[in-house]
């Protein structure tokens, strides 16, 4: 008489299916911690960024006259002008300059409160004067204190003043730098990933050079702020902090990135494709050009956007070309000194007061949604693009 072959798993199988599910356990806990993480950093960057895009204004009558002109304080009534913020006071001799028909005024206007005053009100800070803090009160019972969208973030450069700090510069600099990255890196990154892929003879010195490329993409960014720095500045001349230096130094980091992206992007064109135009009579560089380029267009563009939002958000190879310097004004010419998003976010990390805090995390929050869309830009045109063979 025959047995009956058993059903029930045996202990080795059991066995692999519990570690199948500690696997995918420690996977999902994985992924759940990295989720927690990343909504702890952004709530954090929320919590204490978003107060600066709000601003204490007040309002008050602003006089123009010889002697406000001459001296500005007496602009205002005495009792406000301490809580008006200084840089209001020094905009006055541009302001009758640009219309001289102010002479002899009186306007109403909603001023810029001090960073003192716009802390205290945020409960940020209790170091206010008891004198400040009663004409404070005052005002605020008249209506003539509120909160007003804080358009010296984007339209300032940096300041000394913190209640007039704001990003202008970074982001004129900021988009020099990446033209210049763009203009070196992807013409040279795309040429050198073409050669490699589809001309270049398959012996030592190119599997040398591959490996060198592979290799470079690892490489610290500091270091290529070192090679920046002895070639572009030491050796050529290109003046030290401005955007053209800053771009060749992050084109050399780009290129790597541009150079393997593409050649991915090359590689995931099928042969029959090539095969197929050389068999109609097209020269080995009409293929290339006319068809294998155009289908591999997507992913090209996709590593070229990553590679450029990657050199958006570095900071270290600047450090050594001088980026990090106090720019009030915004370049006008991509030799003139500059600086960046990441660069104007560390030297406001940097300041002794308290309202560089809130600028300082409000800087991350403008540049981390440069980056997502960036980032998104490349993803949506993968998606839309991509050819799958």
């Amino acid at each position: 008489m025959s047995q009956g072959i058993s059903l029930q798993p045996s202990r080795q199988l059991r066995r692999r299916y519990r570690a199948e599910r500690r696997f995918k356990a420690y996977c999902v806990g994985a992924l759940l911690l990295s989720i927690a993480f990343l909504v702890l950093f952004f709530s954090d960057m929320v919590r204490q960024g978003h107060s600066a895009f709000i601003q204490t204004e007040i309002q008050a009558e602003v006089t123009y006259n010889e002697d406000t002109v001459k001296f500005t304080n007496e602009s205002v009534d005495e009792s406000i002008a301490p809580l008006v913020s200084r840089a209001f006071f020094r905009s006055i001799p541009r302001r009758v300059d640009a219309d001289p028909s102010l002479m002899g005024t009186t306007e109403t206007l909603w001023l810029t409160a001090t960073a003192d005053v716009d802390q205290y009100r945020k409960k940020y800070s209790d170091r206010l004067e008891p004198e400040m803090q009663s004409t404070l009160e005052r005002l605020e019972s008249e209506g003539k204190v509120s909160y007003g969208f804080n358009k010296g973030l984007f339209t300032s450069g940096d300041s000394k003043i913190p209640s007039n700090a704001g990003l202008w510069s970074a982001f004129v600099g900021t988009f020099y730098v990446m033209l210049v990255v763009l203009a070196v890196s992807f013409p040279i990154g795309v040429a050198t990933a073409i050669y490699l892929e589809e001309f270049a003879p398959d012996n030592r010195f190119t599997q040398g050079v591959e490996i060198n490329i592979n290799n470079l993409a690892a490489v610290p960014s500091i270091l290529f702020g070192l090679l920046g720095l002895a070639i572009f500045i030491n050796f050529f001349g290109v003046p030290r902090s401005s955007a053209l230096a800053g771009g060749l130094t992050l084109s050399l980091m780009t290129l790597p990135v541009i150079i393997i992206s593409t050649r991915a992007a090359l590689r995931a064109v099928p042969q029959n494709i090539r095969q197929g135009a050389q068999a109609v009579g097209a020269s080995r560089w009409q293929a290339i050009r006319d068809h294998v380029l155009p289908l591999s267009l997507p992913g090209i563009l996709t590593g070229t956007i990553i590679g450029v939002a990657q050199a958006m958000g570095e900071t270290a190879p600047l450090l050594l070309i001088g980026m990090i310097a106090y720019i009030p004004d915004a370049p006008t010419s991509m030799t003139e000194a500059a600086t960046v998003l990441p660069a104007q976010i560390f030297t406001w990390a940097g300041m002794p007061e308290r309202a560089y805090v809130s600028l300082t995390a409000a800087g991350i929050l403008v540049l981390l949604s440069l980056l997502i869309t960036l980032n998104a830009t490349a993803v949506i045109l993968r998606n839309r693009f991509e050819r799958r063979w």
